[in-house]
């Protein structure tokens, strides 16, 4: 997969506790079993420490997962794991929403702490 990268800038307020909300409506990747495509929700929440997501490059970022198989759940922790070492928030939580699928609906969840 021909990744993106999230570019970052300084956060304005770096003595202060406060938490940002993204949510990305307009989530697809790629069934890896049937090659179908997924359609779901990321929502992203964390608290800054000293930089933040840009939401431009972030939104390139979720696109380069359109034709990439790959399982909700690995693809949860990897969205994770990839914004954690970028921006090093104080927490991050990724949940995962995915539209209806045979009559399933399937939400994962995945947090960090510093």
């Amino acid at each position: 997969m021909d990744e993106a990268k999230i570019e970052l800038f300084d956060n304005p307020r770096p003595g202060r506790e406060y938490s940002i909300e993204i949510s990305c409506p307009e989530f697809t990747s790629l069934c890896p079993k049937t090659g179908q495509p997924d359609f779901g929700t990321i929502n992203i929440e964390y608290c800054p420490e000293k930089k933040c997501i840009e939401l431009k490059s972030l939104k390139f970022y979720m696109q380069s997962f359109r034709n990439k198989g790959i399982f909700y759940e690995a693809l949860t922790n990897e969205i994770l794991d990839y914004l954690v070492a970028q921006c090093k928030p104080k927490w991050m939580k990724v949940t995962a929403k995915f539209t209806p699928r045979g009559g399933i609906t399937t939400e994962v969840e995945a947090k960090y702490k510093k």
